[in-house]
């Protein structure tokens, strides 16, 4: 096993170095780039403009034709780092050595953290727009999707596997039928629609039939008296400003989990192991929690670490942009409407190395549950 982790773990940087170039390369050929985007406002205010971006700041007078001047237009490449050769600003994404001239000597500046950059360090570089670093954004857009992630995870699991379980032990019951018309049903609606439904029957608008949801956020805060509020009514407000957007987040992902579980469950109980531990005289309980629920874990593990990697980065742009969240899914897509390479590039890299590491979690769980596969016989 472990020559096999570490061959994964091998492979794991020449997926990340292609999938990172490949965005790489797409980003330098489609229009509306950083300099693009200044045009576009410098057309739509027609007059002087003053950006910041990278920590820098331009100033100066548009044209009629909303064009910047030699001078401003240089600058504006140098805070974009498109001064740069492309085979530069390409090695750059990677890892790159840049010191600083402090007379410190070489050994000094070499094994100094701060005069590398690169993805494969995880330093992803600033925002053109924001003025902020990639992973201090993440960091400040993390609780709302976190929140979301990590509840929906627990609830999803949870329920889905319990209600599995019982709708395979009652198969063809008036219990199976409903609750499978109940998922289905969830199932079929999409989060979004559901979303504007309880947005506009149960929101803050005029035309609500009763005001349950709150306005924006996860939280009240920002409203006066709330840093005085006792720890339970935090709690509570938080769960009131998270019901609504879970809701329409998990509805949809019960079918699949239960729908799998249930049917996995099924495979084994047909089996001919069940059918001699019943002939033996085991309790219906033993031979389901003993026996039959253990192999049925197995296709159940498949998505189990992803999906628990993943609970932490989770984002939805339209339920984000319904409840007023401001979490990974505005953010992502904002940084590609603004053409921001360094947060598209950066939260792909990140997204992509959790997608590996689930992956390999994933073949390693196969081994944890069922000690019958062996990865030495699969390469042998």
């Amino acid at each position: 096993m472990t020559a096999y982790i570490i061959r994964r773990f091998l492979l794991m940087f020449p997926t990340l170095i292609g999938i990172v170039t490949i965005t790489f390369i797409a980003t330098q050929f489609v229009p509306g780039g950083p300099i693009d985007q200044m045009k576009s406002l410098l057309r739509g205010h027609g007059g002087g403009v003053l950006t910041e971006a990278g920590g820098g700041a331009v100033a100066g007078p548009a044209s009629r034709r909303g064009e910047i001047d030699a001078k401003h237009m240089e600058e504006l490449r140098k805070i974009y780092h498109l001064d740069r050769p492309l085979w530069e600003r390409y090695l750059r994404t990677f890892l790159w050595y840049s010191p600083d001239d402090n007379g410190a000597s070489f050994t000094e500046n070499f094994f100094n953290y701060d005069n590398w950059e690169g993805f494969l360090i995880f330093k992803f570089g600033n925002s053109f727009y924001r003025n902020k670093s990639v992973i201090e954004l993440i960091r400040e857009k993390l609780p709302v999707s976190a929140s979301l992630g990590v509840t929906s995870f627990f609830l999803t699991y949870s329920i889905c596997i319990v209600l599995g379980i019982a709708k395979a032990v009652k198969h063809g019951a008036r219990f199976d039928t409903v609750t499978s018309l109940i998922i289905l049903v969830g199932y079929s609606v999409p989060g979004f629609v559901l979303a504007i439904f309880i947005i506009v029957l149960f929101g803050p608008g005029d035309g609500a039939v009763a005001h349950l949801i709150p306005i924006s956020g996860l939280t009240s805060a920002g409203t006066p008296g709330y840093e005085s509020w006792t720890l339970w009514e935090k709690l509570t407000d938080y769960l009131h400003h998270l019901a609504a957007p879970l809701l329409c987040y998990v509805l949809g992902g019960f079918a699949t989990l239960t729908l799998l579980t249930k049917n996995a469950v099924l495979e084994e109980m047909r089996k001919q192991y069940v059918l001699t531990a019943r002939a033996k005289g085991l309790s219906e309980k033993r031979v389901l929690f003993k026996h039959v629920l253990k192999n049925s874990l197995i296709p159940l593990v498949t998505g189990f670490p992803i999906a628990f990697l993943a609970m932490f980065f989770t984002g939805s742009l339209l339920l984000e942009q319904i409840f007023t969240l401001d979490g990974l899914g505005l953010l992502s897509y904002q940084a590609v409407i603004q053409r921001d390479y360094p947060i598209v590039l950066g939260t792909l890299f990140i997204f992509s190395l959790m997608a590996l590491v689930g992956q390999l979690l994933t073949d390693l769980s196969y081994v944890l549950i069922d000690r019958r596969i062996s990865f030495d016989e699969s390469h042998g």
